[in-house]
């Protein structure tokens, strides 16, 4: 008996033993889980989601076009006012002519189309440096007008002239307004001729009427915009 009490002490101490370095090797594996395994089932909070989806740039997006806050370039057509102060004899009001130029008192003919104001307010002031003494010079473009052209599924297409800064959206308005029976108001296109390329330029102005887009696209003189149709296979 006493044989057979020793067996069992025995078995019972390597049973401990076992269990003892089970219970360690689970504790070990536990802890070399990585921190990437015990997150990969937790979801991003949702002010993290929205932030991230707000930096995600829209698709199909029209760059805002600056062109209403570019530096005005005069052009045939435009009339502009030019002061000298202190030489009020030398004063002119005038429209550019077709070929570009405008005829100034005691220096005759000067050309003015393809300069801004300020260019030629410094053109000025150098025809007439041995005629004025404050060296100033204004000036001012009393009116402009330049053409922009409207064709596709609009009520009156054409050239449309305009005195001030213009829209697309307004252009077509001008051309009396969309064809709504057939008119694809999401795609219409802006072609703009650039020096020895054409550019192109997509729209959504149904965006833009629904008020879900209030980016405003100008133009600038001679685009031309295209309203397609629905369907249209151009």
């Amino acid at each position: 008996m006493k044989k057979d009490t020793n067996l069992e002490g025995g078995l019972s101490f390597a049973n401990r033993i076992v269990c003892a370095f089970v219970l360690v090797a689970l504790l070990g594996f536990s802890g070399c889980a990585s921190p990437n395994d015990k997150n990969t089932a937790v979801s991003a909070p949702p002010a993290a989601t929205a932030a991230a989806a707000a930096a995600e740039p829209e698709t199909n997006a029209v760059p805002e076009e600056p062109g209403h806050r570019e530096l005005i370039v005069l052009r045939e057509g435009d009339t502009v006012r030019i002061s000298f102060p202190g030489n009020a004899n030398l004063d002119t009001a005038q429209q550019i002519r077709r070929d570009g130029r405008i005829t100034m008192p005691l220096v005759g003919e000067v050309d003015a189309s393809g300069l801004t104001p300020d260019q030629l307010k410094d053109k000025m002031i150098k025809l007439y440096e041995s005629q004025i003494a404050s060296k100033e010079v204004t000036v001012t473009v009393v009116s402009s007008s330049f053409p922009v052209f409207v064709t596709g599924a609009v009520v009156h297409p054409g050239k449309i002239l305009s005195d001030h800064p213009i829209t697309a959206l307004e252009a077509v308005m001008e051309a009396g307004g969309f064809d709504y029976n057939t008119a694809n108001l999401k795609a219409v296109q802006v072609l703009r001729q650039e020096t020895n390329t054409t550019e192109h330029f997509t729209l959504n102005l149904k965006a833009v009427m629904k008020g879900t887009d209030t980016r405003q696209f100008f133009l600038k003189p001679s685009d031309i915009i295209y309203v397609p149709e629905r369907f249209s296979f151009f």
